[in-house]
């Protein structure tokens, strides 16, 4: 994935690419549409990264959540590996009920799993919303913060560094995107 690639979908599908992003994954695009938000050469707008990965977040969460509360259990009986997940999630729901619910997102692997197990075991479904939407909240505003935040530290150091900070921003940008596309070769690699 070239800078050139992420500059044109950061440009042509800024806030969408992002609201997709965040409604699969997330951390990563979030971070660098934050990282991206705080460079005028992108035109995107913090509050509007934090919205768009709020409503991306929360829509993807509760998309998941449903599919666990009609199709989870069939689900469940098929698979043993579902089964042990489920195992892992419900104790931990056990333990820390609403805190589990709000910061699911913030813990790498229990981001996609969470709420199709929630959804299943019948967490009423008003409550999840209203705990869903604010742990997608905060998430947001973190995530797009600590990108906005070390971008704007990044540029200030290399500002004093080099004349043309617009291409050491690029060349960073890049860096982190070919970063992200190895961590997810790496992902498939030892799913298989």
């Amino acid at each position: 994935m070239s800078i050139e690639f992420f500059k044109h979908i950061i440009e042509n599908y800024g806030y969408l690419a992002l609201f997709i992003g965040t409604f699969l994954e997330g951390e990563t695009i979030l971070l660098l549409a934050g990282f991206a938000a705080q460079s005028p050469e992108f035109h995107l707008d913090l509050r509007y990264v934090i919205l768009s990965a709020f409503a991306g977040s929360l829509a993807g969460d509760q998309t998941a959540f449903f599919i666990g509360r009609y199709f989870g259990r069939r689900l469940m009986e098929k698979s043993e590996k579902w089964r042990a997940r489920t195992e892992r999630v419900t104790t931990m729901l056990k333990k820390y009920h609403e805190i589990l619910i709000l910061s699911f997102r913030f813990f790498y692997g229990l981001r996609n799993l969470t709420p199709f197990v929630l959804g299943s075991i019948d967490i009423p479904v008003r409550k999840f919303f209203v705990l869903n939407a604010i742990g997608a909240a905060i998430w947001a505003v973190a995530f797009a913060l600590i990108g906005y935040g070390f971008g704007s530290l990044l540029e200030n150091v290399l500002a004093r560094l080099i004349d043309n900070v617009h291409y050491a921003e690029l060349a960073v940008l890049g860096l982190a995107a070919l970063a992200i596309v190895a961590v997810w070769i790496l992902k498939l690699l030892r799913r298989r």
